[in-house]
Order: structure tokens, then C-alpha cells, then sequence
């Protein structure tokens, strides 16, 4: 039976798991609330372990004893694939999907994770669940694709081919791993991923900028701010604390991002830069200084706790959008803004990608550079010009004219 106990004025849990003696300290202060509170989270930890359902990971993320768990429960199960299979039998995609998502726990950020597994349970498992890895074949696949299309589960449009590409990955990837584990060829060799109709980036004009910020909350200024000139993502500022806010050299330090309200490594390794804070920004950040004054957050609730940017987006962005006459837009668009307005003030394109956090300039200049023109009224009105101007003017005599000849 599990224990709590007081270690250094803090709480304790003392509890057996598979055979372990597990001791995970906590962050409670030795209050009898607080072990009223923690006595539930063992209540519930028990019935779980009593279950079979408990996952140590899930209640203690961090520790060391999350990974050696893990580990025994991938060798457990593949102990036990390996029993009843034998040499000639393969696992059903059902039992194969359980060895993956254990395997793949480590390498994703719980968000992935927990979109992978939705769509393997809405999509993929109703459909391939207890068929043998080896028995599915390329039709079974394309037939599959295809009922996405028209996917009876949805009242209203069918799915887009986004969507559907994102279903299909993981099936990709489950069946290629399990082709190269067990030796077999993979039956989505030669399936392309459908293509995707390319969408057009909206971003505000320079006018429009002003008139929003003109015209926003006061208290949503500095953030609204920051988010057209910085190109910040929305986690990304939504996560931003002050401990990476460098405001002696006017840097801001992208390293965290909020995802389903919890803090977590950026979106890549690219991802993490640091961003030139413009005066306006520099500005905001002494403004909003003032005001959240002693909070974790720079753009943190009045409880402390990150943005909910779906209430932001409801509660302020689009209502002030409507009240403007301006087009509703989604408050990602201040990204692209920041882009097109930094392309339109001939800043260097490997400083734009820098600040965007791209690898390259490969993207920069395939999404936004159409939009420079528009900005910058570069158009090709300067080509125009020299030719009018050295063309017309200095055309050289015609082959047939002779030397020195005048033109008639």
C-alpha cells in the first residue's frame, strides 16, 4: 500500500510498482491539505496499478524511473509477441502499433504524440486493427485513402487532402518500420502523399497594422505589438517569459512554446533563435514590464498562467477585426506580416530567416516575396526605366546602315 511521507518539509510518495520500490518526491509543502489532496493522486495511482492501466510516465514525467519503465514494458511486450507468434506469425497492426508508440514515446513532445494517436484510433486501427502487418497490401491502402475522402463520420465537408496526408503518415510509418523489422516489402512503396492546393498567405498591410494597433485593447497593445514586428509564433509568445527577454541587447530568447497549455522544447532545433527587438517592440517590452511586474510570463492571465490563445482569438482579435471593416483573419497572418514588412524594408533575407526561424531563405522567398512588389512598389518600373533611358536612346545603327551614316 502506498505511503505519503515528509522529506525536507515536502511530501513523498512510497509506493511498489512491478515489483519496484518506486519513491517520487513531490513539490507540496507538509500541510494536511496538501495531504488530502496528494492521498487522492495515491487513491487514484492504486486503482489504476490494480487496473493494469497505470503508466508511471503520465504521474511522473520526469523522473528516472519513467524510462526504466518504459523500457520493461517494450521488452515485456515483445516477449510476449514473440511467444505467441513464434518465427512465422507477425503481429496484427493493433499489437504493432502498441510496440511503436512505446518505441516513438521518447522522441515526440506529448502533443505529437497525442495527435498520432488520434488519428490512429479515429482512422487507421477501425480499418487495419486486426490485420497482420504482412497482410496488408497496397490496395487495402489506396482503398482506405480513398474512403477518407468521403469519410461517413462527417456530417459536413469531407476531409481535405491535409488531412488526409496527415492521417496516412503514420500508417506510412508503421507499416515501413515493420517491413524493415520483419523482413518484408512494404506495401505503401510508391504511394505519393496526395498533393495539396496551395494557400495564400494574408498578411496586413503596413496601414493596417497601425489602424489595429491603434485601435486594440490597451491591454492587448504590447502583445499585438510584438506579434506583428517579431514574427513570433503564437506559442511561442504565449510561452515567452521574462528570464528570455534580453532587454540591455535588445534580444528576445525563443527556446520554449506553449502547446495545450504547457510549456515544451520549441517546434524544432531551427526554432530556437534570438529576435532583434525594433523600437516599437523594445518599447512594448517596457510597457508590459510595468505591468505584469513579479509574473513568470510576459504575456501571462491575471492567475500567472500562459495565454489561452483560443480565447484571445475570440474575445479580442476577431471582434476588433469586425469592428475595423478589415477582413477576419487568423492572428497567425502577424507572422506573415512581419516577414513581408522586413522583406519590404530590404533587410537582408538571411537575417529575415534567421528571425523566422527558417533554415533557409528557401521558404522566405517562395511564400512572401510575391507580396514585396505591393509593398515596395518595385514592381519592375526601375527596369522599365534604364531601357527607356539606354535602349531608346543609345540604340546602336542597324547592321545594314553604313558607318557614319545618318538615320533617316
Amino acid at each position: 500500500m502506498a505511503k505519503i511521507n515528509s522529506r525536507y518539509g515536502k511530501l513523498q510518495i512510497d509506493f511498489r510498482y512491478k515489483g519496484q520500490r518506486c519513491r517520487e518526491q513531490t513539490k507540496f509543502e507538509d500541510t494536511p491539505q496538501h495531504r488530502q489532496r496528494l492521498k487522492k493522486i495515491v487513491e487514484r495511482i492504486e486503482a489504476e496499478i490494480t487496473l493494469g492501466t497505470f503508466v508511471y510516465r503520465d504521474y511522473f514525467p520526469k523522473s528516472a524511473k519513467a524510462d526504466f519503465f518504459d523500457e520493461l514494458d517494450k521488452k515485456v511486450l515483445a516477449a510476449r509477441l514473440s511467444q505467441s507468434y513464434g518465427m512465422n506469425a507477425l503481429p496484427t497492426m493493433g499489437e504493432f502499433v502498441d510496440i511503436w508508440l512505446a518505441e516513438k514515446k521518447i522522441e515526440w513532445r506529448d502533443s505529437h504524440r497525442m495527435t498520432v494517436i488520434t488519428n490512429l484510433n479515429s482512422y487507421v486501427l477501425p480499418t487495419f486493427e486486426n490485420k497482420r502487418v504482412n497482410d496488408i497490401t497496397k490496395a487495402d491502402i489506396l482503398n482506405f485513402r480513398s474512403t477518407l475522402a468521403k469519410d461517413p463520420k462527417r456530417k459536413s465537408s469531407p476531409l481535405k487532402a491535409t488531412t488526409i496526408n496527415k492521417v496516412m503518415t503514420p500508417l506510412r510509418m508503421l507499416l515501413n518500420e515493420a517491413a524493415d523489422r520483419y523482413e518484408f516489402t512494404s506495401p505503401f512503396r510508391g504511394i505519393k502523399s496526395l498533393k495539396i492546393q496551395k494557400v495564400d498567405v494574408e498578411p496586413f498591410t503596413l496601414e493596417e497594422v497601425r489602424l489595429i494597433l491603434a485601435n486594440v485593447r490597451e491591454d492587448f497593445r504590447a502583445y499585438y505589438t510584438v506579434r506583428f514586428f517579431t514574427g513570433m509564433r503564437t506559442g511561442e509568445i504565449d510561452g515567452l517569459q521574462w528570464q528570455y527577454v534580453d532587454m540591455e541587447r535588445r534580444q528576445i530568447l525563443v527556446r520554449e512554446t506553449v502547446v495545450d497549455s504547457k510549456l515544451t522544447y520549441t517546434k524544432n532545433d531551427g526554432a530556437q533563435r534570438e529576435i532583434h527587438m525594433s523600437q516599437p517592440v523594445y518599447d512594448a517590452f517596457l510597457l508590459q514590464r510595468n505591468a505584469t511586474r513579479g509574473q513568470r510570463f510576459v504575456f501571462g492571465s491575471r492567475n500567472g498562467t500562459p495565454l489561452q490563445h483560443n480565447n484571445v482569438t475570440k474575445r479580442v482579435w476577431y471582434p476588433l477585426l469586425r469592428y475595423l471593416g478589415l477582413k477576419q483573419r487568423r492572428p497567425y497572418q502577424t507572422r506573415h506580416t512581419a516577414a513581408t514588412l522586413w522583406l519590404a524594408s530590404g533587410e537582408s533575407p538571411e537575417w529575415i530567416a534567421r528571425q523566422m526561424g527558417h533554415t533557409s531563405t528557401e521558404m522566405l522567398f517562395r511564400v512572401y516575396s510575391r507580396y514585396v512588389p505591393n509593398l515596395t512598389r518595385q514592381d519592375g518600373s526601375a527596369f522599365d526605366r534604364l531601357l527607356q533611358q539606354r535602349f531608346i536612346t543609345d540604340t546602336p545603327p542597324h547592321p545594314t546602315q553604313k558607318k557614319g551614316e545618318e538615320e533617316s
